[in-house]
């Protein structure tokens, strides 16, 4: 059976380059990194050569970076310790943010009766910064939490002009950035953003990792405690190889990303055109089809079907070895709607099925071709 992977923006495919870089690690470099035997000093070196890449990729120094698990975990660091370590007793944040943060935001408002504020989204997802910038009058110390790319209908937030809105009003501003990170090309100088969340499965490294930018002497401080380890603000012995396979996996998105950006957009533009041609009534949930306004690695689609026919859609792609996704993979098996969906959206679109299907350099118009002739036999059958 022919299978075809439209879920990158769920995980991707690690490069073949990447997989050989760690498994080299896994064989040679297995000292514990706060061992002070050579063993542990080689393995020490690579961490601090990794922090010091993906430092200088962002235009940052490398004391800024601190290895995570992922993207949840350094949302979490970020938000939790804004809270309790830096006194910040207002969030101004979306309904439309990951789970990541809007669950953690939600905990804080109920644990520690911080004041939460939704600013405004658009029919199209997009926020409505004059609402940010009301909201951001308040003598409250204040933290917002706005996402660089949403992972479910790929709007860019204008990431430097809310930056500068927060450094105008002394607000502080955290970015989940885990869909631009590897896609984009991010100068923190240029862009005062305070704290930013990546995670390397998202730009063909391994799961496992992540990180955090922490601007120098934010007085953040760890939410996971038993250790000096990541300057004192992550405990946990370090995963070496997930920690270079994520240096590794960067490097190669930030060398190829031109090209790689071509390729893909020009894909994605092929999808549109194509599905539009083939199935006239189809729409495109946020700004998704939109290629200046959107990220060029995914698009959201609304199909014309009943509900009932709805229900065995995805099942049916399953069936034809096609991969993608409803919404956000952390929300797989859900039977509740999608909630940037339910933002946007109204009852009658609600009701119809909506997929994501997200693309990267694997994927071919060959590929594409035969997902939307799938899609358009169960859409007339």
């Amino acid at each position: 059976m022919k299978t075809i992977y439209f879920d990158n923006a769920a995980t991707t495919q690690m490069r073949n380059e990447v997989i050989t870089s760690m498994t080299k690690i896994m064989q040679n470099d297995y000292g514990n990194p706060s061992s002070s035997h050579s063993f542990g000093r080689s393995s020490k070196s690579l961490i601090e050569q990794s922090r010091k890449t993906i430092a200088n990729s962002l235009n940052v120094s490398a004391g800024e970076i601190v290895f995570t698990s992922g993207g949840t975990e350094a949302d979490n660091l970020v938000i939790k310790s804004a809270v309790k370590d830096l006194k910040v007793t207002h969030i101004i944040t979306s309904k439309i943010e990951h789970h990541a943060v809007l669950h953690t935001v939600q905990e804080l408002e109920t644990e520690h009766e911080v004041l939460v504020s939704y600013v405004n989204v658009n029919q199209n997802g997009d926020i409505d910064y004059s609402h940010l910038e009301r909201l951001l009058q308040t003598e409250d110390k204040t933290l917002v939490s706005l996402m660089h790319i949403n992972n479910e209908i790929g709007n860019i937030l204008d990431i430097k002009r809310v930056a500068e809105l927060c450094k105008s009003n002394k607000a502080l501003f955290h970015s989940d950035a885990v869909q631009s990170v590897g896609h984009y090309k991010l100068d923190l100088q240029d862009i005062q953003v305070d704290f930013l969340a990546a995670a390397a499965h998202k730009f063909h490294g391994p799961k496992g990792v992540g990180f955090a930018f922490i601007r120098k002497n934010s007085g953040l401080r760890p939410i996971i405690i038993g250790g000096e380890q990541e300057r004192g603000l992550r405990a946990g012995t370090e995963s070496v190889h997930n920690i270079v396979g994520a240096e590794d996996a960067l490097k190669h998105a930030n060398n190829n990303l031109e090209s790689e950006y071509s390729y893909i957009k020009d894909l994605k533009a092929y999808f549109i055109k194509t599905l539009k041609t083939n199935m006239p009534s189809v729409t495109f949930n946020g700004n998704s089809a939109d290629l200046d306004k959107s990220t060029y690695t995914l698009i959201n689609v609304c199909l014309p079907i009943p509900p009932k026919k709805a229900a065995m859609l995805l099942f049916q792609l399953d069936l034809k070895g096609i991969a993608c996704s409803k919404g956000s993979a952390c929300q797989s098996g859900s039977s509740q709607k999608s909630h940037v969906l339910s933002e946007i959206l109204n009852e009658e679109d609600l009701e119809k099925p909506s997929i994501r299907f997200s693309f990267s350099i694997y994927n071919t118009k060959e590929e594409v071709d035969y997902v939307i002739d799938v899609l358009k036999e169960f859409v007339e059958q």
